[in-house]
């Protein structure tokens, strides 16, 4: 019979080793240099109960960009709850350049604000 201990620390060992080799750093953009990367804008839909109580802000997320410039996740971080959804959405169809980090393709991180006027 097998020590268990010693399969259990084997697979610790294996599944920290596979998170460790698959690690890619991500790069943080500045607002500017996110703004400067986009290649294709989507407008956001001003939702109709948002223009019946006249209702304009700014939303504020924060995208998470693929290697290749495709949206993978938006998170909201602030904004009328009225607005967010339909800014995150808008959001997701947005195209961006390509980021690299040490010359290679790199993941990235950016702040984004979706103004919203009437």
């Amino acid at each position: 019979m097998k020590n268990p201990k010693r399969i259990g620390a084997t697979i610790c060992l294996f599944v920290a080793v596979a998170i460790s080799g698959s690690a890619q750093t991500v790069k943080k953009l500045s607002r500017a240099e996110a703004m400067a990367a986009v290649i294709a804008k989507v407008p956001p839909v001003f939702p109709v109960m948002a223009r019946q109580l006249k209702i304009e802000g700014v939303v504020e997320l924060e995208v998470t960009l693929t290697e290749n410039g495709q949206v993978d996740s938006v998170n909201i971080i602030s904004g009328n709850p009225v607005l967010t959804r339909p800014a995150a959405d808008a959001l997701k169809k947005w195209k961006f350049a390509p980021q690299t980090e040490d010359g290679k393709p790199s993941r990235a991180l950016a702040p984004i604000s979706v103004s919203f006027k009437l």
